[in-house]
């Protein structure tokens, strides 16, 4: 019984979600194989049932200012003014199967719910493994909370900033990358 249960543990681990491998394939390219690996590790953190998504990765200047426009509020930045827009960040969701048959019908962004009945939160399960890889955690800001939020930090520790961000784009200190995207060099 026991060797039934590890074989079906392991089948369900190597199961990810399309959508986020597609979002992954947008994120900045010096980041892009180690946020993959990254992404497999937390995923396989969650019980059966249970699945991460990226809801966001990269983000266009356009699409930032829809999200700055939305009422109730999501966002305090404009275009340019998101660390999305460089691939550096992402937002996630949990995406929850709760009749057993694959569809991962529920989107949740519940801190508390703990599916696979381990004791411990599957949100905060996926927070504390991204910020032990030295991801800067939304829920950890001071002003607007954002708990689907992580972003790279500098390999100094510090936060990269849009305006830096931004001058590398206005002055040419670019990568064009084969997805079409223009990141600033870091």
């Amino acid at each position: 019984m026991l060797g039934a249960q590890l074989k079906e543990k392991q089948q369900t681990k190597i199961k990810m979600d399309a959508i986020t491998l597609q979002r992954i394939a947008q994120a900045h390219p010096s980041i892009r194989e180690t946020l993959l690996q990254q992404y497999k590790e937390a995923n396989n953190l969650l019980g059966k049932g249970a699945r991460l998504r990226f809801a966001y990765v990269h983000r266009t200047p356009s699409e930032q200012d829809a999200l700055f426009n939305k009422r109730p509020k999501v966002t305090n930045a404009r275009a340019w003014q998101s660390i999305h827009n460089y691939g550096l960040a992402f937002d996630i969701v949990l995406l929850y199967d709760n009749d057993g048959n694959g569809s991962f019908e529920e989107a949740s962004w519940s801190q508390i719910r703990d599916f696979d009945k381990d004791s411990k939160a599957d949100w905060m399960e996926i927070v504390n493994y991204f910020k032990s890889k030295g991801w800067e955690w939304g829920g950890d800001f001071k002003s607007f909370k954002d708990a689907p939020h992580f972003e790279l930090k500098k390999p100094n520790g510090t936060r990269y900033t849009w305006q830096e961000l931004k001058a590398k784009i206005d002055t040419g200190d670019t990568i064009k990358d084969s997805n079409g995207i223009v990141y600033p060099k870091l």
